[in-house]
């Protein structure tokens, strides 16, 4: 059985609230009633498309422990077990707030352009080598999500990492402040949500709003090869921070990526750990996955853990879907096709890296051409791409500007979707481009019908662009045979 994380005394007393009702455990707390497994408290968040009260009945009767409320719904016995506040959202930064305070847990808090879900992931093998971690579940990093992670932190964890996101200036702040890290690592600086800032120095001080929250005696780690380097440094020792750990490329990284080798069943790499040689084995494909796991070794580094149990532990950590997962579709007339899902989000690093991985797919040859015809042929790399967002007047040239690394990654096909992604379809060779949407439902059949077995097919957007209509239609070509972590 589940221990119990509150109760309706812990919880009145971390949120000032009034207790009605039966009395109340609960084994955690939940926002969406279609998540309960039961035993949950549940939050009725009053959100600009959902008021979470219209729920509260269905919460209790498919198991809620209770619901925290900030009125009496309509039609609830009076017996119902609820936690009345004044406002539910402030009230769960309340309980995420106690939930860090009682814990003894060392924590570490990741943000970044690009990266920071990895870097997360790779962190809970590489630190659970070590103790008990928790980590953030999904990509819960704003002023919800992260009191949410925190509500539900075991007191038995040695470890605890959370993301940390943004998209304008002075969020990340108040929620560092609320996790107190031991340590905090930025992964990278890159124009992602630059049409919400100036310049991409703006970003490098809104994500070095990280540091504000340190604990005494914390530490930040920082990627030495990004150009913002110095403004993250010098902000984070203005914050408080006793000392910096770096990882890149750089000869003077404290964990240096010396090298990386990529093919299709993962990645050798090479670090330098203050002058000693570490050689170990990813099943990710890709230079950034093996820089993210720098990072990762860093924060060990960082906390005074072993690193190379670490960099053992981290080995089988790949992409989730939308990230970067891969997925094997067998087709029905035989063969089948591999799906590169990149379909939750796109930047212009993030785009890069994506078309690296494609680079390093091999298609494969096949007996049978077109479904269901004859003949033979090879497989191929077939790239769908859709508009990175939130980029503002760089838009237009931050799209353009991808064209030499697409090519480099010598795909035989390219779809395009949105306005913004004519700026690269027009630059790439006009036999290369098979076909444009400006939405992804204007094109997602023809992709579909153009596929064959044997293909490799990168599926990249913004999750604004709403590629899934595509992964939709290329999935129902076929069952999902298994799972693939990237390449595997």
């Amino acid at each position: 059985m589940t221990a119990a994380l509150w109760s309706d005394v812990t919880a009145a007393r971390a949120t000032g609230g009034a207790v009605s009702g039966t009395p109340w455990r609960a084994s955690g707390v939940i926002i969406d009633s279609r998540r309960l497994t039961g035993g949950e408290l549940f939050v009725a968040l009053d959100g600009e498309r959902v008021d979470g009260h219209d729920f509260v009945g269905a919460a209790l009767a498919s198991g809620a422990a209770a619901a925290m409320v900030e009125r009496r719904p309509a039609n609830l016995s009076e017996h119902a077990p609820l936690l009345i506040v004044e406002d539910t959202l402030k009230a769960l930064t309340y309980l995420g707030t106690q939930a860090r305070a009682g814990s003894t847990a060392e924590v570490v808090a990741v943000t970044g352009s690009v990266g920071k879900t990895g870097t997360k992931e790779a962190l809970l093998p590489a630190l659970s080598v070590a103790g008990e971690t928790y980590v953030s579940a999904g990509n819960l990093n704003n002023h919800i999500g992260a009191p949410l992670s925190l509500t539900r932190l075991p007191g038995s964890a040695a470890y605890a990492v959370l993301e940390l996101g943004m998209s304008h200036a002075g969020e990340i702040a108040p929620l560092s402040r609320m996790v107190r890290p031991h340590v905090a690592i930025v992964t990278n600086i890159e124009p992602v949500h630059i049409g919400y800032f100036e310049s991409e120095r703006d970003i490098a001080l809104a994500k070095a709003e990280i540091f504000q929250g340190l604990e005494p005696g914390g530490v930040a780690v920082l990627n030495l090869d990004n150009p913002w380097y110095r403004v993250l440094a010098e902000q984070a020792h203005e914050a408080g921070a006793v000392r910096v750990v770096t990882f890149g490329r750089a000869k003077n990284s404290d964990i240096r990526l010396v090298d990386t080798r990529s093919g299709p069943d993962g990645s050798r790499v090479d670090v330098e750990i203050e002058g000693r040689a570490l050689r170990y084995q990813l099943d990710a494909i890709g230079a950034h996955w093996a820089l993210n796991s720098t990072g990762v070794l860093a924060c060990v580094h960082a906390l005074g853990l072993d690193v190379e149990a670490s960099a053992a532990a981290i080995r089988r950590v790949s992409a989730g879907r939308g990230r970067g997962g891969q997925v094997t579709i067998n087709l029905a007339g035989g063969g089948a096709i591999r799906l590169i899902d990149e379909s939750y989000n796109a930047n212009p690093a993030a785009m890069r890296a994506a078309f690296s991985v494609l680079g390093f797919s091999v298609p494969a040859n096949h007996g049978t051409g077109q479904r269901g015809g004859k003949g033979s042929h090879k497989g191929r790399r077939v790239a769908v791409l859709g508009d990175m967002r939130e980029l503002g007047d760089r838009g237009p040239d931050l799209h353009a500007a991808l064209a030499e690394d697409l090519l480099a990654a010598a795909p035989d096909a390219v779809f395009t979707v949105g306005p913004l992604m004519d700026e690269l379809r027009i630059r790439l060779p006009d036999a290369m481009c098979v076909g444009h949407g400006e939405r992804s439902t204007d094109i997602a059949e023809q992709i579909a019908a153009e596929l064959r077995a044997g293909d490799v097919v990168l599926v990249k957007g913004s999750l604004g662009t709403n590629m899934a209509p595509i992964i939709a239609a290329i999935e129902a070509l076929g069952e999902p045979h298994c799972r693939v972590a990237n390449g595997r």
